[in-house]
């Protein structure tokens, strides 16, 4: 998929990763170990899609601008797209798996994600500025809880504590490509408009340290990192999403509620 500006690519990048994340959470609805959490799952949810659709609609306004015209909305970069045409990064669309991974997933996004929010809420683009700035809220409320669900993993039964070790693990080649810039980003970043991953590493490593401390968690070494799917390369798992995610709009062309 040919972009048209740089600041599109980006805005969709950020779009897509919540949307996807959202859609992973969604999953559990009706399906969480006890009531409360199956309420606070969807709350979790809800944040992520908000902030996609906030995301998706300034993307189509940029989109017009360079197009001289209306840009796609929200609907349309949400379900009008295949898979090679999404830019999330790697980790959000890995299966929820048991609850631990559910739960290890979100930390090693949102540890991430809420200081990137904090720095991009000082963007030279207002229209970001204002939807990072709300999201960084929400993020905050997203770190503590499944900080405190993993330190009761971690710290819980032998068991429990086997399955977080284990999705800690089984995930943590996919985070490097949280850190990863190119050219579209790059250039962003010279004008202060994007921010700089590396900047928020040791805000991120900080959190996830403590966290594991508490918890009793090994931190894995770093090795060999997965990477791709900010460029369009995805796991087999992205296409399973998109089959349940697309289907109505796909089936039935233009339905609305």
């Amino acid at each position: 998929m040919q972009t048209e500006t740089p600041l599109f690519d980006y805005t969709l990048r950020l779009a897509d990763n919540a949307l996807i994340l959202g859609h992973r959470v969604s999953e559990w609805v009706g399906q969480a170990p006890v009531l409360e959490e199956d309420l606070a799952l969807g709350n979790l949810a809800l944040d992520l899609i908000g902030q996609a659709r906030a995301f998706y609609t300034y993307a189509g306004e940029v989109e017009g601008k360079s197009k001289g015209g209306p840009g796609r909305d929200e609907d349309a970069l949400a379900y009008l797209r295949d898979a090679p045409a999404w830019r999330n990064v790697l980790l959000v669309e890995q299966p929820n798996g048991d609850f631990a991974q559910t739960i290890i997933r979100h930390l090693l996004y949102s540890a991430f994600v809420h200081p990137y929010f904090e720095a991009l809420s000082r963007s030279k683009d207002e229209a970001l500025a204002a939807i990072a700035a709300k999201a960084v809220k929400e993020m905050a409320y997203h770190v503590r809880h499944t900080g405190e669900w993993t330190i009761r993993l971690g710290d819980g039964t032998d068991e429990s504590h086997r399955r977080a070790q284990h999705a800690l693990e089984e995930l943590w080649p996919f985070t490097g490509e949280l850190f990863e810039t190119d050219q579209i980003e790059r250039a962003l970043i010279e004008k202060g408009i994007a921010v700089d991953p590396a900047s928020v590493r040791a805000r991120w490593s900080s959190t996830l340290d403590h966290v594991l401390d508490e918890a009793a968690l090994t931190r894995p070494r770093d090795g060999y990192m997965q990477s791709g799917g900010r460029s369009g390369r995805h796991s087999e798992h992205l296409g399973f999403i998109l089959t349940e995610l697309q289907f109505l709009q796909r089936t039935y062309p233009g339905a609305k509620w």
